[in-house]
């Protein structure tokens, strides 16, 4: 009897939460994450926003997720470090931003789920086996401009024949985006002409000498690229030279053509996927994907400055102008 009353007590119960609508759901349980950032740089800063915002939307924000945020400052040694105290501090999810980052955490992380954003090729650079299902622990999203892409949308700003790749040696993103520059040449009906830069100093003399040969300037994901765009800028303006870049912090900062993937886009997509993976899903069955639509930016100030003609119907058609 007592049974009888107590299941016609939860009978009743549930009826009336249906009656008002109500129903149950299961609270999120409480997780930890870690976020490892290469270093401030927009781009990573953005994409970062982008995954939070993401998250938050998909009911883990933090108030019932714990978020250990670290920044490597550009430095490999620190990247590895943090990678190894993430891999012994019982996290349930590790989110690296950056080529640099990603790789330091999946050589120390692999029974811990790994979601990237803003790496330009994780397959080249052996994050994952490939971008239908990576094989291990990792998925994300990904920086990737096709590099034919950016070519015609240079030629169509000019008729460029020789494009100069400002590239590092050992750093991934720069030798991924040169390789595939390289790669379309012959199609895109372009010279690649290669320039290495392995420390600051050389930047300015190797940069005002390869201007007076080539009609425009890449450049790539190189560090030293990075802390010397002012100087590169300066001297392709000089020369009547066009800077392009995939990059779209490099625009900002004077490049005057842009052909990108929206970094907080990019952050989205990953908290995409990342949040299908606290709900269950493997890292390895969800597709590592870059952006479907890209951004085209076109930095007037530049142009303007170096004497270059950009046609107006190309500015009509720019993602965005930069005044």
């Amino acid at each position: 009897m007592k049974h009888t009353v107590i299941r016609l007590l939860i009978l009743a119960i549930s009826a009336s939460f249906l009656y008002l609508g109500i129903t149950a759901t299961p609270a999120i349980a409480e997780k930890k994450i870690g976020i490892i950032i290469w270093d401030d740089d927009k781009n990573y800063l953005d994409a970062k926003e982008g995954i939070m915002t993401q998250l938050a939307k998909e009911g883990f924000g933090e108030a019932n997720v714990t978020y250990t945020v670290e920044q490597v400052k550009g430095n490999k040694v620190k990247a590895a470090e943090i990678a190894r105290k993430f891999a012994s501090a019982n996290l349930d999810m590790v989110i690296s931003i950056g080529t640099s980052a990603t790789v330091a955490v999946v050589k120390e992380i692999k029974n811990i789920p790994v979601v990237f954003a803003v790496v330009y090729d994780p397959v080249d650079s052996r994050i994952a086996e490939d971008w239908k299902s990576s094989g291990n622990n990792t998925t994300g999203s990904s920086s990737k401009v096709p590099m034919i892409v950016l070519v015609e949308q240079l030629k169509r700003l000019s008729p460029v024949k020789q494009l100069a790749v400002l590239y590092t040696p050992g750093e991934k993103n720069s030798e991924a985006q040169l390789k595939d520059l390289q790669a379309v040449q012959t199609g895109a009906g372009i010279v690649i002409v290669p320039v290495l830069l392995t420390n600051r100093a050389e930047v300015a003399f190797v940069v005002s000498d390869v201007v007076r040969r080539v009609d425009a300037v890449f450049l790539s994901g190189s560090s030293i690229v990075a802390d010397e765009v002012a100087t590169i800028v300066e001297s392709a303006s000089k020369a009547k030279v066009i800077t392009v870049s995939h990059q779209s912090d490099k625009v900002e900062k004077g490049v005057l053509l842009g052909v990108t993937a929206n970094n907080r886009a990019l952050g989205i997509l990953a908290g995409e996927k990342a949040a299908k993976v606290l709900k269950g899903a493997r890292p390895s069955s969800i597709p590592i994907e870059p952006l479907s639509k890209l951004d085209v930016i076109v930095n007037m100030k530049t142009a303007r400055a170096g004497g270059i003609s950009v046609p107006p119907v190309f500015l009509q058609n720019a993602t965005r102008v930069i005044e």
